[in-house]
């Protein structure tokens, strides 16, 4: 199958274009490379075009390679920027994300299967959150990130493009970047192995829902032809504390640094866990990893990224 994947040089997105290549699917990858340093995660059977989605010629690139598929995954991922800059998370995220569906439009595309976040569903305390709970985000990014779901349904209600949209718990593992929405097992990790102490935001009481990198994929190959026009959850339905968090890689990494503690930030959603009944019922799917496994895995890779280097 002819795939496009945005964002496919990056954290998720290049995990999901090597499962893509092993299955032997033509995939070509569009990445604005806002971090150069991410097209080193490019899967070498994979082609890149270097373009920003906000760019009027995607288009033109949608029609000269046809795709069947489109991941998207391109965005704006860090809450903090969307904060001091909500011009540009929207003008990526928003912007962006139509620019996309206006060439999936055009160039005959069957089926999107767009990337969205927990973040989207705000200070929830009705757990776990379902995908019929309410969305009432607390920062920009969460805004931006769920504005482009209605643009899909309604693109969808008016061409024959067919879309499935996965929202994410707290994605972690190989690759993953020390920025971003989600990024504190990456951030811990590199700690760690510098030997420097990390900082929690908050009393570290806050809970969150880890889901491994490897996970994510497999879900999002389920729905490939699978699960049309529905919302998934995507998460293990399990909470766990930043402070568990940070002394299971503190055991993993036989470390006794502790914690510096700061001020809670603005945009931080204090617990969050989704419930993932629904996809398991759908399409049969549920993650494969425990956080313990998930953990170790990231550690190593980590480890043995910091030795090659």
């Amino acid at each position: 199958m002819r795939i496009i994947v945005t964002g496919g040089c990056g954290f998720i997105g290049s995990h999901l274009v090597d499962r893509l290549i092993s299955e032997n699917h033509d995939v070509l990858v569009i990445d604005a490379l806002f971090y150069p340093e991410s097209e080193e995660n490019l899967n070498k059977s994979a082609e890149l075009m270097k373009i920003d989605i906000r760019d009027k010629n995607l288009e033109k690139v949608f029609m000269n390679f046809r795709p069947e598929v489109v991941y998207h995954l391109a965005a704006q991922i860090d809450v903090q920027t969307s904060l001091n800059n909500p011009y540009l998370d929207a003008e990526i995220n928003i912007l962006g994300s139509i620019n996309v569906l206006q060439a999936c439009k055009n160039s005959g595309v069957t089926k999107i299967i767009y990337s969205s976040s927990a973040a989207i569903y705000g200070e929830n305390y009705d757990l776990p959150i379902k995908e019929v709970s309410p969305s009432i985000p607390i920062s920009f990014y969460g805004i931006s990130k769920f504005t482009p779901e209605y643009y899909i349904k309604m693109f969808s209600d008016s061409c024959d493009l067919d879309y499935s949209i996965l929202r994410y718990s707290n994605v972690y593992g190989e690759r993953q970047v020390t920025h971003g929405e989600g990024g504190v097992v990456s951030i811990f990790i590199d700690n760690f192995l510098r030997g420097i102490p990390s900082k929690i935001f908050g009393d570290g009481s806050q809970t969150r829902d880890f889901i491994y990198v490897k996970d994510v994929v497999d879900a999002n190959m389920q729905v490939m032809t699978k699960g049309n026009n529905q919302i998934f959850n995507i998460s293990t339905n399990t909470p766990i504390s930043i402070n568990d968090l940070y002394y299971k890689l503190a055991s993993i990494a036989d470390s006794s640094l502790e914690p510096v503690y700061c001020d809670s930030r603005m945009g931080d959603i204090t617990h969050s866990y989704m419930d993932n009944s629904k996809v398991l019922e759908d399409l049969n799917w549920k993650p494969s990893s425990t956080i313990d496994e998930g953990l170790r895995l990231t550690y190593s890779n980590f480890e043995i990224a910091k030795i090659v280097s």
